[in-house]
C-alpha cells in the first residue's frame, strides 16, 4: 500500500504552495504556480538527479531545495512588480546578486544557489530553456564570494591561437579533384548535409571569422552568454575599437557602457562583420553571431565552443567547470591585476555586491592597454 500511496500523491509531505506565496497571489495564480510547482517538483523526483536514467533526488532533498524555491520566485514577482512563472537566466543571477548582500550564513546561500540550479536544470530539460551557469558560488569556508574556475594567462593565449585555427581547411581552389572530394566528405559529415549539397561556399563558412571573434571579443569585453545572444552590429565601434552597449541592451545595468577592445580584436571583428554581410542567415537581423543553424548563442552551444578550442589547445577541463563564464572570469582576474577593481568593474559591467564605485573609474584607453598586456 505504501507504494501504491506514493504513486497515486508523489509529493506528499512536500510543500508546494507556501503561505507566503498564496498570500500574494489570487486563485487563479495560485493555481497556476500550484501547476508548475508540481510539475518541477515530480520531474526532480524521478529524472531530477540523472534524466537519461531516471534517478531522481531523495525526496528529502526535493523537500529542503522546493523551500529555497519559492522565495526565489516571490523575490521575483517583487522585482517585475507581478507574479509571473517564467523566471530567466538574469533573474537567478540577479537573486544571488542580491543574496550575497543578505545577513546570512554562505552554507544557506550556497544551498539557495543549489536549489535554483534544480530548477533551471528542470527547466532545461522540460521547458526547452538552456541550460543555466551561475556567475556566483559561496565558499563555505569563509565569508566571501567566489568566482567559478578561470582560463589561466597562458591559456587565454592559448584559446584565442585555437580560434584562429578553428574549422581551418585547404583553400578550395588549391585542391585537385580527389582531395577535394574527400575534404568534401569531411565537410558533409562536420556541417551534417549530404556531400552532394556542399559548395565552395562552405568553405569559406569554415575558414571564416565568426569564431576567431567570437571568442576575441569574449575574451576582451568577458561577455556573458546571455550579452553573446543580444549582441547586435550597432553595439560595434571598430574606429575606435570599443562595444557601445546602450541601456537597453545592457545586462544587469540601469546605464550605457563603452567596452574596451584591443586593437587586433577589432579587427578581427571589422573582417567577420565584412564577411557576414555575404552571409544568407543575417538578412533578416542584426544579431552579430549566428550558430550554423541560424540561432543565437546561447550557454549551452557557447560551451561547446570553448570545449572543442580547449581540445584543440590541449586544455585540460575534465575537473574544471569550464563555461563561457570561464572567459569572463580570467577577464576580470585578470583585469584587476593589470589595473584595478574599477577597471575590471567597468570591462565587465558588473555591479558588485559590494559599493565599487568609491573607486575611480578607469577610462577607456586604460583597459585597452591592460587588455594589450594580458594578451
Amino acid at each position: 500500500m505504501k507504494n501504491a500511496d506514493e504513486a497515486t500523491t508523489p509529493l506528499e509531505g512536500i510543500t508546494v504552495v507556501t503561505e507566503p506565496a498564496a498570500e500574494l497571489l489570487n486563485e487563479r495564480q495560485q493555481i497556476d504556480y500550484r501547476n508548475q510547482r508540481e510539475q518541477c517538483l515530480e520531474w526532480l523526483l524521478v529524472f531530477g538527479k540523472d534524466p537519461k536514467k531516471a534517478d531522481g533526488y531523495a525526496r528529502t532533498t526535493v523537500s529542503n531545495r522546493a523551500q529555497r524555491m519559492d522565495p526565489f520566485y516571490r523575490w521575483v514577482w517583487d522585482y517585475e512588480d507581478g507574479y509571473t512563472t517564467n523566471v530567466t537566466h538574469d533573474h537567478a543571477d540577479a537573486y544571488l546578486m542580491w543574496l550575497a548582500k543578505q545577513e546570512h550564513s554562505n552554507a544557506h546561500k550556497d544551498n539557495c544557489r543549489k536549489a535554483l540550479q534544480m530548477l533551471y536544470k528542470w527547466r532545461e530539460h522540460e521547458q526547452g530553456l538552456d541550460e543555466w551557469d551561475p556567475e556566483l558560488s559561496f565558499s563555505t569556508g569563509h565569508k566571501t564570494t567566489a568566482p567559478r574556475d578561470y582560463l589561466t594567462r597562458e591559456e587565454r593565449g592559448l584559446i584565442r591561437e585555437a580560434a584562429l585555427e578553428h574549422g581551418s581547411v585547404p583553400a578550395y581552389k588549391g585542391l585537385d579533384a580527389e582531395e577535394r572530394d574527400r575534404w568534401k566528405a569531411y565537410l558533409a559529415q562536420r556541417l551534417e548535409k549530404p556531400k552532394s549539397a556542399v559548395t565552395p561556399d562552405d568553405w569559406e563558412e569554415v575558414n571564416g571569422w565568426k569564431i576567431p571573434s567570437l571568442v576575441s571579443v569574449s575574451l576582451d569585453a568577458g561577455l556573458r552568454p546571455i550579452e553573446v545572444e543580444r549582441a547586435v552590429t550597432s553595439w560595434v565601434d571598430i574606429e575606435n575599437a570599443v562595444l557601445r552597449i546602450p541601456k537597453e541592451q545592457s545586462s544587469k545595468n540601469t546605464g550605457h557602457w563603452v567596452v574596451g577592445l584591443q586593437e587586433r580584436t577589432a579587427e578581427t571583428l571589422d573582417r567577420w562583420l565584412e564577411q557576414r554581410e555575404t552571409d544568407p542567415k543575417y538578412d533578416d537581423t542584426d544579431a552579430v553571431w549566428l550558430t550554423r543553424r541560424g540561432n543565437t548563442y546561447g550557454s549551452s552551444p557557447l560551451r561547446q565552443v570553448l570545449r572543442r578550442l580547449c581540445d584543440q589547445a590541449g586544455i585540460p577541463y575534465e575537473d574544471r567547470q569550464m563555461s563561457w563564464y570561464s572567459i569572463r572570469h580570467s577577464t576580470g582576474t585578470y583585469m584587476t591585476r593589470e589595473e584595478d577593481l574599477a577597471a575590471a568593474q567597468a570591462q565587465l559591467r558588473h555591479k558588485s555586491p559590494e559599493t565599487t564605485m568609491k573607486y575611480d573609474q578607469a577610462p577607456v584607453e586604460d583597459r585597452q592597454n591592460a587588455l594589450d598586456r594580458m594578451g
